[in-house]
Parts: structure tokens; sequence; C-alpha cells
């Protein structure tokens, strides 16, 4: 099993777009008991890799809780150097 970061990172080839909860429901299978599998660890993630450059900003917007929902996606130089480093 890849680390928890990785997965995150290999998670955005995969999809157009997405927000932390995404990343949290559609890693929860394998990761699920992973301490850093919450919102505040996974969007400091996120957060990460965006200013490393490997995923942008796409939108935002607040949920029925009134959390605010920050989207991203890998463009497509973000996405080649995450499969050139992380295989699957």
């Amino acid at each position: 099993m890849k680390p928890l970061n990785y997965a995150i990172l290999k998670y955005f080839t995969k999809v157009d777009e997405a927000c932390a909860e995404d990343v949290i429901e559609a890693l929860k299978g394998d990761y699920g008991k992973y301490k850093a599998l919450k919102r505040d660890a996974v969007i400091s993630s996120l957060m990460t890799a965006e200013a490393n450059g490997l995923l942008e900003e796409t939108r935002f917007e607040m949920d029925q809780a009134g959390n605010l929902r920050v989207y991203y996606h890998a463009n497509e130089e973000g996405a080649a150097t995450i499969n050139k480093y992380i295989k699957d």
C-alpha cells in the first residue's frame, strides 16, 4: 500500500476535481484507520501539493454545515509529475 500522501496525489490523477471530503470518502476503505485521514490533515496535504505546483485550486463553496470546501485538480503537468514518481 502507498503512503497516504502518495495515495492522495494519485487520486487527483483519476478525477476531474475533488475537495478534502471527496478524498477522505474515496480513500477511507484503505486508509480509514490512519490518523492523517482527517479533514485538517488532508487540507494541509492538498495545500502543500498546490504550493509545490502539483495541484491547482479550481473553485470553492460553502457546504450545508457552513464549512468551506476548496476544490483542486491536477493540471496536465502536475498529473504527469505525479504519475512519473508515483506508480500504480
